[in-house]
């Protein structure tokens, strides 16, 4: 479904992400984690064509990812919400509606607003919503793409303990349906039980690629306690 082709990016003298490759196929959900400035949501934009890659290929299904092709196949949820402030709940989920030319939209994602509890919101503007709100709906904008790939940048952030539950389950269940899933996180308890593979990076560079089954028996221990080991400078 994914195929990321040893893709470097350097922005002047800066090489934030250095040769990096690995492949992912539908039902599987990979955490992409390390430390501030290791390069994870800048390979995250690169996947979603926001930022071009200084060397290397990537691609969605086959298709170049900066294509129409894969964008069709691809939603984005990234770090920052990005809601326009003078339009309403309804009118950023219409907007994505017509986008991708998604008809009876609203049968599919009331069922999602009321589980973040947006529902008796959807008339309030971007913005009038808390941080909290915006990222609820960023993630339901992703969701109503009903895209194949979804690519989480810190999807958690900001959110409630009910809401981070209810993301979990969300997760969960696109896995069940065979959609394939990036999450880019430093909640690493909250994605633990999901994740099926994690990718470590530290530098810009992969200093670990492996199944979470294999990572455990290896270690002994949990994801948070893997990821300090690992990632420890000393």
């Amino acid at each position: 479904m994914l195929r990321v082709e040893n893709v470097s990016k350097k922005f002047k003298k800066l090489e934030a992400v250095k040769s990096v490759s690995f492949e992912m196929f539908p039902g599987q959900v990979i955490g992409i984690l390390g430390p501030n400035g290791a390069g994870k949501s800048t390979t995250i934009k690169m996947i979603a064509g926001l930022l071009r890659t200084t060397e290397g290929k990537i691609t969605i299904d086959g298709h170049l990812n900066r294509s129409i092709e894969a964008k069709k196949k691809f939603a984005y949820i990234p770090e920052f919400p990005e809601v326009y402030g003078m339009l309403t709940i309804d009118e950023h989920l219409n907007f994505i509606a017509k986008a991708y030319n998604i008809q009876d939209w609203e049968s599919f994602i009331i069922p999602y607003l009321e589980r973040f509890d947006l529902l008796d919101k959807r008339t309030k503007l971007g913005k009038e919503l808390s941080k909290g709100m915006q990222q609820k709906l960023s993630i339901c904008m992703g969701l109503l793409t009903q895209g194949d790939l979804y690519l989480f940048d810190e999807p958690m952030i900001g959110l409630d303990p009910k809401a981070i539950r209810e993301a979990k389950m969300i997760i969960q269940e696109l896995k069940d349906q065979n959609k394939t899933i990036l999450i880019s996180t430093h909640l690493l308890d909250s994605i633990e039980n999901v994740c099926d593979r994690v990718l470590v990076l530290k530098e810009g560079k992969v200093i670990v690629d492996s199944d979470m089954i294999t990572l455990k028996e290896q270690h002994q221990a949990s994801l948070e306690d893997i990821f300090l080991e690992v990632t420890s400078d000393e």
